[in-house]
């Protein structure tokens, strides 16, 4: 009975906890050109704590690269180039797919994302704001600069 006790005890102070631990941080609006002070601070901010939890795809977007687009294959790569002096952090979401990809200046960033869907691509350039709808059937690469 002692055991229950401390056990449900434990439980109880662990469900109280609001921890999210090995996750993304959470999704927040999309930025916007009329509000753009400050906006550069937090962009690094969040480029910053988003490096900490973020794992790249490299193997996946490299084998999707060099196999032309395997037409078997229901994923595909869009990769970012920045060429910016700023970091970023690009946002692409589509039906049932978000993800943050943080971008360092002059690096690529890249994610696989399922084919034949439309995706919104945002991010912030060095205080300039991109935006962008594409449908993705190939793999898809492009290249920001402010």
């Amino acid at each position: 009975m002692k055991k229950l006790l401390v056990f449900a005890g434990i439980s109880a102070i662990l469900a109280s906890c609001n921890v999210n631990y090995g996750s993304y941080p959470g999704r927040t609006s999309y930025p916007s050109s009329t509000s753009n002070s400050g906006n550069r601070a937090n962009t690094e901010r969040e480029y910053s704590e988003l490096l900490k939890t973020y794992k790249p795809e490299t193997a996946d977007v490299l084998n999707d690269l060099l196999n032309n687009d395997d037409p078997r294959n229901p994923r595909t790569s869009i990769s970012v180039e920045n060429l910016s002096p700023c970091n970023m952090v690009l946002t692409v979401s589509g039906t049932n797919f978000f993800k943050k990809i943080p971008i360092g200046s002059g690096k690529v960033g890249y994610t696989m994302v399922p084919k034949n869907q439309n995706y919104r691509l945002s991010g912030l350039i060095c205080n300039s704001t991109y935006q962008s709808t594409k449908f993705v059937t190939t793999s898809y690469t492009i290249k920001l600069s402010n």
